[in-house]
């Protein structure tokens, strides 16, 4: 693997991130399991890390579903993202936020931090380090955010840890703070992809399913102190879930 150059704003250097990672049994049962092929082979992680392969996935709608999760945030604002995501969301976000503001990844896999990494560096602001979303102790100590993204990170999970996920962002917010999850819904009985995407979730995401069957608003009883909003798109393939916490 190349060295990857040191910048400011990114939090240590490339080496201090690689000597910084878990063992391979730290990582969770079912991320090893499910989704070596997608996140933790870096071969694959190269072909799939590219907007043209993440539009296709998501059936042309990439840049409409990214556009709306970071238009939900202001210049400014201190940010957690849940996760890496393939493509360019993770800058288009630090970008929306500017030079005022800060954008904070976590995520379980190394090999995706680093590859946030490299693809972040001399392009936008940002930090990143590994973490299980799903422990309590990950987000203990930390500041409250102004903002937190969950971008189709809950489908990949099982429902109890997608239950921890969201308690533990929820609980990460400061009060007049804003969440939101951009994820699979239940597509509309009419919608013709219905039957293509049953297929996909029983052969390549199993824990999707339970996540259509789930209101996002209620895997965590702090979700009854928020205002929420909803709405779903391309024929209820898609749900965007805001929710703000009262100030």
């Amino acid at each position: 693997m190349k060295p990857v150059p040191e910048d400011p704003v990114l939090r240590g250097t490339a080496a201090e991130q690689t000597r910084a990672r878990p063992p391979a049994d730290a990582l969770p049962d079912y991320l090893a399991r499910t989704y070596t092929w997608a996140y933790l082979n870096p071969r694959n992680l190269r072909l799939l890390d590219r907007m043209p392969v993440v539009n296709a996935i998501l059936w042309g709608n990439a840049n409409r579903l990214m556009q709306a999760a970071v238009a939900e945030f202001e210049p400014g604002q201190r940010v957690l993202q849940a996760a890496c995501v393939y493509g360019d969301f993770s800058m288009r976000l630090a970008r929306r936020l500017g030079d005022g503001g800060r954008l904070e990844v976590v995520d379980v896999a190394p090999v995706q931090v680093e590859n946030l990494w490299r693809k972040a560096a001399g392009k936008c602001r940002l930090e990143v380090r590994v973490g299980d979303l799903a422990a309590e102790a990950t987000l203990a100590g930390e500041p409250p955010f102004d903002g937190v993204c969950c971008f189709f990170l809950l489908h990949e999970v099982p429902a109890p840890e997608r239950a921890r996920i969201v308690h533990n962002l929820l609980g990460a917010l400061r009060p007049g703070g804003r969440i939101v999850f951009v994820d699979y819904h239940q597509p509309a009985s009419w919608n013709p992809l219905r039957p293509a995407m049953a297929a996909v979730f029983r052969w390549l995401e199993p824990y999707a399913p339970s996540l259509l069957r789930a209101d996002i608003t209620a895997l965590s009883p702090l979700g009854a102190g928020f205002v929420w909003r909803r709405r779903s798109l391309f024929g209820g393939l898609y749900q965007i879930v805001v929710g703000e916490r009262p100030g």
